[in-house]
């Protein structure tokens, strides 16, 4: 790793990545360099507050994610959480640990992606920490928001009666992760291996998330999204955190569920079942939420003047507690409560 200081590397990592005019329209008053950094917010707003950690190993390996991908995706897993409360995200603290023997070039790429993904989204980077580590690299990305006093989007609203719907395809994460396993190629080493185009769409949807910002700003301002959540863990897990923050049962149904053509492919050569990758993969960062029934349609109409998607993809009921999927026969399956789990 560099020489440089812990203040000389901040600096090196940090300066000349968002220009002063940048964060003063955002309302950074003060932002890195001193202890802490001060903003503004505009009145009769509340903070949205998350942070999320990857870990070298757990989260990423060298054959699953370049560098820059490293701190892309880590940016954009907390901006996705804020997205999911049809938040505007403002402002992020970065913190990293380093490995020692860490190449200067491996940091500068982490953070390239890092001022990417916030650039893209409008957040100001302005602070963090960065310490050496015994253990793999990790970075924590802390991000704050700002949402209309009393208009955050929670999960526990979902109502009986309430449409179940996605924000977009699902799934693509989870199959370009096994992809990318299978073959075990290092990633620097991406370029030169034929992947075809279906098979870099899958690999791009797990390097390269998209947090939905503008989806769930959208479905904040309708008036018409009762409750929301991000798809980190997979699609049966994050409709049972719905299920079980409103006290309502959530019917999946099979034959709505939009299943991707490059998705469809994968799970035929790995002899699969793509509801498999939808259900329990994780890490697409769509969006999940409810709306009640007879605001669906104007809705799904509102999504598609703005070029989103939106899907309809199951109901709320009050006869059952939990997730269950409405198979094709009309058979109705209780789905586990599973998917991505740290522990």
């Amino acid at each position: 790793m560099s020489s440089l200081d812990e203040f000389a590397l901040i600096r090196r990592l940090t300066e000349g990545k968002q220009s002063a005019a940048f964060q003063q329209a955002s309302g950074v008053v003060t932002g890195i360099g001193d202890d802490a950094a001060v903003a503004e917010l505009a009145p009769d707003s509340q903070l949205v507050m998350t942070c999320d950690t990857m870990t070298e190993e757990i989260h990423f390996k060298a054959v699953t994610m370049r560098d820059q991908d490293i701190g892309y995706k880590a940016m954009a897993a907390s901006v996705s959480d804020i997205a999911a409360m049809g938040a505007v995200p403002r402002y992020a603290l970065v913190s990293i640990s380093i490995p020692k023997g860490t190449p200067q070039d491996k940091l500068d790429a982490v953070y390239h992606g890092l001022f990417e993904c916030a650039n893209r989204w409008g957040v100001v980077i302005v602070g963090g920490d960065t310490t050496s580590a015994i253990g793999g690299l990790t970075v924590s990305v802390t991000v704050i928001g700002e949402v209309e006093a009393g208009k955050a989007l929670l999960r526990s609203a979902a109502r009986t009666g309430d449409v179940l719907f996605a924000t977009g395809m699902l799934g693509r994460s989870a199959a370009g992760l096994e992809l990318l396993l299978d073959k075990h190629i290092p990633s620097d080493q991406w370029e030169e291996h034929s992947f075809d185009d279906a098979q870099r769409t899958l690999i791009r949807a797990h390097c390269r998330p998209e947090p939905q910002v503008e989806a769930g700003q959208l479905l904040q301002r309708s008036g018409m999204c009762h409750a929301l959540n991000d798809v980190s863990d997979g699609l049966a897990s994050e409709a049972w955190e719905i299920a079980e923050a409103s006290g309502v049962g959530i019917d999946l149904i099979e034959d709505r569920i939009p299943i991707a053509e490059e998705l469809l492919a994968q799970a035929l050569k790995a002899e699969k079942d793509p509801l498999h990758y939808i259900l329990y993969g994780g890490e697409d960062y769509q969006l999940v939420g409810t709306v009640q029934a007879e605001h669906a349609i104007t809705l799904q109409m509102m999504f598609k003047e703005a070029g989103l998607e939106l899907y309809l993809i199951g109901y709320v009921n009050s006869e059952t507690k939990g997730v269950r999927l409405v198979q094709s026969s009309g058979n109705a399956v209780p789905i586990e409560k599973k998917g991505y789990n740290h522990f």
